[in-house]
């Protein structure tokens, strides 16, 4: 009963129950009845609903024996849950226990628990934690300057979900979880940001503790709807303060081929500790693990993130700060995608999706290297011209908007094989002229590109603060990101599929950010191009998001073949004349504030 790992897998299971918040599971000391698991939730669900639902998941010796309602689970300074405190928070009726008596554990007499369950002690931390073996504490490095603006706002905004990244994608093939459980975990234990959580008692850093259990969660077919998972993991969010700020969730699906076992692969993270690129390479760790038997080969050396604090604290920040004080132009750039409307009422968090064809997306990339330009460039030249058409101006003007960078372009040994976060968001303001070609417009982001590519370390936050602009002003109110991942290994790929087993693309389902507006893209399968605006509801109806993501794809299609590909900017605009006009509520007053500049964190 003390194994960790069977009290993560209750853990998960009741998180992933509709209507619970937070939970904390634990094994407590009965004076009649010997060890036995304890759950305290956050939820207004009936217990006996809860009870039965575990019961139809878990084994009957995981069930927990005793459940409690409470307002919150409190934590220690050390992130573990504080049990005292718990007990003292717990329902003084709770739900009767079945009649049976759960049976004596047999670790009971190895791990004596003198305390009765309603004083308990408070839970200690994983055993390679120093604070369990009262060694030194955990090494700290100061957070970057992108994770610092990160949790400024993520506490700022506690909405659900925020910030929290997901990734799915189909194993086809025999995949045993207690294997691909350890290939995680092996992982975990080389890399130090999976082990890393953030402390802000005194400054924001990241405390590097030495060990964290990842969970990985299996469900048979048909025991729940993948959408359904992927929407509770993700609104059940992080606690920012414990390691281990990812998870997965593993769901069997009938064979699409009728031979081969297929498994719904769900990755569940955080964006303040890792980024899509980070994924990729930790992907391929676990996939090497795998193969291995569930354990890491090789110990070699490469970089982490304490070599990227002490790179970033090496840099000189003057030329930065001189080059983005003079890229922000003074005035006010066009930032709002869509014109001025009423309020939604609307909450929570959108998603819009539009796809453009295999052979379209061939024809607008072999369009965009024509002129040196690229199919991100070209995303980024339409979302500007959607700018400038919201703002129903009529001369030159400049927009500006967000655009994600991957930040590896530094001089750090192997930061390719780095995990972590350095994927970064930067203003980009560029002039429209309606009577310009697009193909200029193109140019212009194109050397706009290169200029910040310098410079690509710094944070929002920064460039907000040395812009010299008043608190209340924006940068930027949407944001592009264009999907960035490592290629994987053949040699990797051809080592699976000699085991029978072969594995999708990762593919994202898109990020709630600090944007109200955040367009995503990223290659299909067959080499299309897919876009999802994750948008915020209160701010941008579903039925206008889906307007604006459907002008945006069109402008894409239809570019390369405007007048012989040589349209101006007027020429683009006047293709969606007929196009009804999207609309935007403006941020209420209490939302409506600049980038997290300065400040510390706040629990």
């Amino acid at each position: 009963m003390s194994n960790r790992v069977e009290l993560g897998q209750v853990h998960a299971v009741l998180m992933s129950l509709p209507g619970v918040r937070d939970a904390a599971v634990h094994v407590a000391r009965h004076p009649r009845c010997g060890r036995r698991i304890v759950a305290h939730m956050v939820t207004r669900t009936p217990l006996a609903e809860l009870r039965a639902a575990l019961e139809s998941r878990l084994p009957a010796h995981l069930v927990p024996a005793r459940f409690h309602r409470v307002p919150h689970i409190p934590l220690l300074p050390d992130g573990s849950t504080d049990r005292r405190a718990l007990a003292e928070l717990a329902s003084p009726e709770p739900e009767p226990e079945p009649e049976q008596e759960p049976e004596p554990d047999p670790e009971s007499k190895q791990e004596p628990d003198p305390e009765p369950e309603r004083r308990p002690e408070p839970e200690r931390p994983p055993r390679h934690d120093t604070a369990a073996t009262h060694g030194p504490p955990p090494a700290t490095v100061p957070v970057t300057p992108q994770q610092h603006t990160l949790l400024l706002d993520a506490l700022a905004h506690r909405d659900a979900g925020r910030y929290v990244e997901q990734l799915h994608w189909r194993w086809h093939g025999p995949l045993d979880t207690d294997r691909f459980t350890a290939a995680w975990q092996s992982v975990s234990d080389r890399e130090t940001v999976l082990r890393a959580a953030f402390a802000w008692d005194s400054g924001p850093r990241l405390v590097l503790h030495g060990h964290a259990g990842v969970e990985v969660v299996r469900h048979p077919a048909g025991s729940v709807d993948f959408e359904d998972l992927s929407k509770r993991d993700r609104l059940r969010g992080f606690d920012l303060r414990r390691p281990g700020l990812l998870r997965l969730n593993l769901l069997d699906e009938a064979p699409a081929d009728g031979t081969r076992p297929c498994v719904r692969v769900l990755l569940t993270f955080h964006h303040a500790m890792l980024d899509g690129w980070s994924v990729s390479v930790l992907l391929q760790e676990v996939y090497r693990a795998y193969l291995a038997g569930g354990r890491l080969p090789g110990g070699e050396r490469r970089p982490d993130i304490r070599d990227y604090a002490r790179w970033l604290a090496g840099q000189d920040t003057g030329p930065a700060r001189d080059f983005w004080s003079s890229a922000m132009p003074p005035g006010s750039a066009l930032l709002l995608p869509a014109m001025p409307g009423p309020a939604t009422g609307l909450s929570g968090t959108g998603r819009a999706e539009a796809r453009i064809g295999a052979g379209q997306a061939d024809r607008l990339r072999a369009w965009a290297a024509s002129f040196a330009a690229t199919e991100a460039g070209v995303l980024q030249a339409v979302w500007a011209l959607l700018l400038y058409r919201a703002a129903g101006v009529t001369g030159p003007a400049a927009v500006g908007f967000g655009v994600t960078v991957p930040g590896r372009g530094i001089a750090l040994d192997s930061v390719e094989r780095l995990p972590g976060l350095l994927m970064n968001s930067l203003p980009m303001t560029v002039r429209v002229d309606p009577a310009a070609a697009v193909p200029r417009l193109l140019a212009d982001l194109r050397d706009r590109a290169l200029d910040i590519a310098s410079y690509e370390w710094v944070s929002l936050g920064q460039i907000h603060q040395w812009s010299g602009r008043r608190a209340d002003a924006r940068l930027a109110e949407s944001l592009i990101v264009f999907e960035n991942r490592r290629r994987g290994s053949d040699d990797l790929r051809a080592a699976l599929a000699a085991q029978g087993i072969s594995v999708g693309r990762p593919r994202a389902t898109g990020v709630r950010t600090m944007f109200p507006v955040t367009l995503h893209a990223h290659r299909s399968a067959d080499d299309g191009l897919v876009l999802t605006a994750v948008h915020d509801r209160a701010r941008l109806a579903d039925d206008d998001a889906a307007r604006l993501v459907a002008q945006c794809t069109r402008l894409l299609r239809e570019l390369p073949g405007l007048k012989g590909g040589s349209a101006s900017v007027a020429d683009a605009l006047a293709s969606l004349a007929a196009e009804p006009r999207v609309r935007m509520a403006r941020a209420p007053a209490a939302a409506a504030r600049s980038e997290p500049t300065r400040g510390e964190p706040r629990p």
